[in-house]
């Protein structure tokens, strides 16, 4: 399918998904995979400022990304940290020169040792407001031009609108209780994906594929069938395990 057609479907596809009730952190998840397709890039993570300014990981095209998503976060440095301290793009980040890691002395390391050689980072913002960053990763040293770094920009912009979507975006305390709710999801999430993975002896990329394609059939949201899972009144045998590869 050629580029163009894929990225209407990916638009067609968010605004199916911008309705009263729509599920955030399921939009984000496909956001992230989506750029990795559009993108050409090898992963791709969201990160969202939780209501004491903290980024916090929302959204990974991987599980490798979001590790060194949260090393990023907890060490408080790296390009996607910067991009949301001053609002602006940092893209074409060759991680291998020596200013990166002179700039990021912890976070390039651990970067290059996951295999990524080039990173970018994309404000989410609204007018003057920025909620968090997108941050690309590449395995190859592959420059994006004006035009993908334009095309990330757009899908930054619409996870943004995604995230604070109310009738009066204006109000903060919308935005908090927005924000809030989806890192309180994310939380849930991450212990399902813990406890089915242990269960089946699997990765946690592919316990949270079987976990996300099993609410999506049911047409549950993934922060309610999470919940159920946790506390316990929901049977967690009667979802398809992954599939084992010999």
């Amino acid at each position: 399918m050629a580029r163009e057609q894929r990225l209407a479907r990916v638009f067609v596809e968010i605004a199916d998904s911008l309705i009263d009730d729509f599920d955030v952190l399921d939009l984000l998840q496909r956001l992230s995979t989506r750029c990795v397709e559009l993108l050409d890039v090898s992963a791709a993570g969201i990160l969202l400022a939780d209501a004491q300014g903290e980024l916090q990981v929302i959204a990974a095209s991987d599980e490798h990304t979001r590790l060194l998503e949260l090393f990023a976060r907890q060490h408080d440095q790296g390009p996607c940290v910067e991009c949301f301290r001053v609002g602006a793009a940092r893209t074409n980040i060759d991680l291998g020169r020596p200013e990166a890691a002179a700039a990021w002395p912890r976070f390039t390391p651990r970067a290059r040792e996951t295999g990524f050689v080039t990173t970018h980072a994309i404000p989410l913002r609204l007018r003057d407001r920025v909620v968090g960053a997108l941050n690309l990763f590449q395995t190859s040293v592959h420059r994006l031009d004006e035009d993908e770094i334009a095309l990330a920009q757009a899908l930054a912009d619409v996870a943004t609108i995604a995230i604070l979507q109310q009738r009066t975006l204006e109000r903060s305390h919308v935005e908090n209780t927005q924000l809030n709710h989806a890192l309180a999801s994310r939380i849930l999430v991450e212990q399902v994906k813990g406890v089915l993975a242990e269960r089946w002896d699997t990765s946690v990329d592919e316990a949270f594929v079987a976990f996300r394609s099993y609410a999506r059939s049911q047409h549950l949201r993934l922060t309610d069938l999470a919940r159920r899972i946790v506390d316990g009144t929901f049977d967690t045998s009667v979802i398809p395990a992954p599939e084992t590869h010999v």
